[in-house]
């Protein structure tokens, strides 16, 4: 299973797909320079964590084709507010800020500005790789943790659409359903942009993963039922040194309920959304996004005029929920802080 392309570097420009029109038509938009992948990002037609990241690197390298410089200071200065104009466009996933100092730290290295520009695709297509084999090491790890015959439940959408490549918590279930470990995958709505409903459906259907889509209202009634559901996958957009973890709108509700019913709670991240600046999830920034995401539905009003409606992003989900955090460079239990920070340590793992 190789999921489908997202994005891509194609000559110059970046191609990705419009998550914003699926599942009704698959559409891609060719970028032509970082104003329009910042719109893109802004308005979730590429989204999940790790691919912003991998967005928001193509992004510079776009808006580096885009400056006439003559000498590195002034080439710099200008690459800069690119980054400030990406690093504007959504607060809460780490992997934006993680991937825009790479690719400030590789330019900063050239000898001057036509070496940074070419520099600069080269980091973001390494990037881009080291995501796509992280992701399968990934899977690997978090495979073992799905008894055989179960069903799991997971939330949001965390496949090739937010990775770029074999998924993060939808990794760890494709890698569990090639060993035939398996059954089902319970997928929730994801209200208010559905992304469970429109994108993970959408991804598990084409994989013939035998699927089950479900309202967030009917959890608790699903994990009441004996045997229904082994563990709870989900992925992150940022976690804290203590374990915390910043995921979709929703996803504390679903840990809650797992404590209650004894069902273990994974998530499922590469290293590069472990964030040791923030100490905990209090630190977390969280995005408010428009109440008319909330108040209307493909256009259509869906609540009375002039109600006000609350629109968090995000929500964090206390590390003492979580059974492990599932990496690309092995599995972090209780104690978080010490476990977290030993990541870091392994050769090769880089971090902003």
């Amino acid at each position: 299973m190789q999921g489908v392309k997202a994005i891509e570097w194609i000559d110059g420009r970046v191609r990705l797909l419009d998550q914003t029109r699926l599942p009704q038509e698959e559409v891609y938009l060719d970028l032509e320079d970082h104003q329009q992948m910042a719109a893109a990002i802004r308005e979730m037609r590429v989204r999940g964590a790790p691919l912003i990241g991998i967005a928001a690197a193509y992004g510079m390298a776009l808006g580096a084709r885009h400056i006439d410089a003559s000498n590195m200071q002034d080439f710099l200065a200008r690459l800069r507010q690119v980054a400030e104009d990406l690093s504007a466009t959504r607060p809460t996933a780490v992997n934006l800020p993680w991937a825009l100092k790479r690719m400030t730290l590789a330019a900063e290295a050239a000898a001057d500005p036509q070496a940074a520009s070419e520099a600069l695709v080269a980091e973001a297509l390494r990037i881009h790789q080291e995501n796509t084999d992280a992701d399968r090491r990934l899977g690997q790890h978090g495979a073992q943790f799905i008894p055989a015959g179960s069903g799991v439940l997971t939330h949001c959408n965390t496949g090739s659409l937010a990775t770029g490549g074999y998924g993060t918590a939808l990794g760890v279930i494709r890698a569990a359903w090639e060993q035939g470990k398996l059954s089902r995958v319970y997928a929730s709505e994801t209200r208010p942009l559905l992304q469970g409903a429109r994108l993970t459906a959408w991804e598990l259907t084409r994989d013939g993963i035998p699927a089950t889509l479900i309202v967030e209202g009917a959890v608790g009634l699903l994990m009441r039922r004996p045997q229904a559901i082994a563990c709870v996958i989900v992925g992150a957009d940022r976690i804290a040194a203590n374990g915390d973890v910043a995921n979709k709108i929703g996803t504390y509700n679903l840990a809650v309920l797992a404590k209650e019913h004894a069902i273990p709670f994974y998530v499922a991240a590469p290293t590069s959304t472990i964030d040791l600046g923030s100490a905990s999830g209090d630190q977390i920034p969280i995005e408010e996004r428009p109440p008319e995401e909330v108040t209307t539905f493909a256009g259509a009003a869906v609540a009375p005029a002039g109600i006000e409606a609350l629109n968090p992003a995000f929500d964090v989900t206390p590390h003492r929920y979580v059974s492990a955090i599932i990496t690309e460079r092995g599995i972090a239990r209780e104690p978080y802080a010490e476990a977290l920070s030993q990541l870091f340590q392994q050769e090769g793992v880089r971090h902003a």
